[in-house]
């Protein structure tokens, strides 16, 4: 036994060192490989697109940088420390190149030095931006000018950078340059919301709202399938499923209840505070989903299909089935809700939370239980009523 047990701590160790071993080898021959593009890009003659043009590529880069600079020295220091750490680089010495070449090519990034002859660093940043909103500009500039840098982003430059800067300086400005841009990227991006089949349900982030084929969707946030001979199936929807997160406990309609389109239909509850859920349609409850209410946390896997709250025999359904929405107009709600509930964020979040707020997680899981009472009851007046 003792044997076994060395032998296991042995191979775990000798696993460890294995690992390391060939994460270094690996970093080795990536950053080998950056040097030689270094030194073989250097050597290519791209004056058919720009006269000053140096430019350095690299496979997979982390973001696609053009620097324009008139000291020769400092677009040598971007080169070499921004290529080696895995960005592709382009540099010319001119802004009049610089605006040329963002015509032509998609960039990230612009650094571009302040003052220049010709063709300043402010002229460059009003350049870029209206004819690339999209590439992220940055000022280098000296001590001295810092309070023109700042002027720049006026203009809608993203940052600057004083120079003289170390190596480790550049590449620590790069990164939170990158995180920034990737933050502010993903915060313009509305969340995806799917029609698929259950079992592509599962799993769904924050970022993400599934709903079945063939299901449809209130405006209250439930859900309703049509089964045969007029029986429909009842449910809470993704969206409402996100909001509330883990559910405490669940009240059940009675059985042989007669409910009217938009009345009261279950309660669902958070601790001891009830979310009503009204009824998508008008009919008699004849059934109640005994195995759910057994095991709430089913839900937290996905809210559709067996996971249905009551079975209504509906009395009017010809009539007020085309109130409810699927397919894409149960995309446009979804999206249209998830742009109120932006705007719900901005008025109740703090500083200190609205500072932490994550762009791409629009839907924080549970989030309503998070909030006060006062709170809560905006977001049920604003999504359930």
């Amino acid at each position: 036994m003792v044997l076994f047990i060395v032998a296991v701590i042995i191979f775990i160790i000798a696993d460890i060192i294995i690992r390391v071993v060939v994460k270094k080898i690996r970093e080795k021959n990536l950053r080998e490989e950056r040097e030689k593009a270094l030194h073989v890009d250097l050597k290519v003659d791209y004056t058919n697109e720009s006269k000053t043009l140096k430019r350095v590529e690299v496979k997979n880069p982390r973001a696609k940088i053009l620097c324009v600079d008139d000291e020769p020295i400092i677009l040598d220091s971007f080169r070499k420390i921004l290529v080696l750490d895995g960005y592709s680089v382009d540099t010319v010495e001119t802004g009049q190149e610089a605006i040329g070449l963002i015509q032509k090519h998609s960039y990230d990034f612009v650094f571009t030095d302040l003052k220049m002859p010709h063709m300043d660093g402010l002229e460059v940043t009003k350049a870029v931006k209206n004819l690339r909103p999209d590439i992220d500009v940055v000022i280098i500039t000296g001590y001295a000018t810092v309070e023109t840098a700042v002027e720049c982003m006026k203009y809608g430059a993203m940052d600057y950078v004083e120079k003289p800067f170390t190596e480790n300086e550049l590449l620590e400005f790069t990164k939170k340059l990158l995180i920034k841009r990737e933050e502010r990227i993903k915060s313009t991006i509305k969340p995806q919301v799917h029609i698929t089949n259950v079992s592509n349900l599962l799993g769904l982030d924050s970022h993400g709202f599934g709903i079945p084929g063939g299901v449809f969707i209130s405006n209250k946030h439930s859900w309703l399938a049509i089964e045969q001979e007029g029986k429909v199936k009842v449910g809470l929807d993704d969206f409402a499923n996100k909001l509330i997160g883990k559910i405490d406990k669940i009240e059940f309609p009675n059985l042989g209840m007669k409910v009217q389109k938009d009345q009261i239909l279950f309660t669902v509850y958070k601790g001891n505070r009830g979310i009503p859920f009204k009824s998508p349609i008008s009919g008699k409850v004849i059934k109640v989903n005994n195995r759910l209410s057994e095991d709430l946390s089913q839900l937290e896997m996905s809210p559709y299909l067996e996971h249905w709250i009551c079975i209504l025999d509906a009395d009017d359904l010809d009539s007020e089935l085309p109130d409810l929405k699927i397919g894409k107009s149960a995309i446009t709600l979804y999206q249209e809700d998830l742009e109120k509930l932006k705007t719900l964020h901005k008025k109740i979040r703090t500083s200190d939370e609205k500072g932490n707020y994550k762009p791409e997680e629009i839907v924080e899981i549970g989030e309503m239980g998070n909030v006060d009472d006062n709170s809560w009851e905006r977001y049920i007046k604003e999504f359930f009523e």
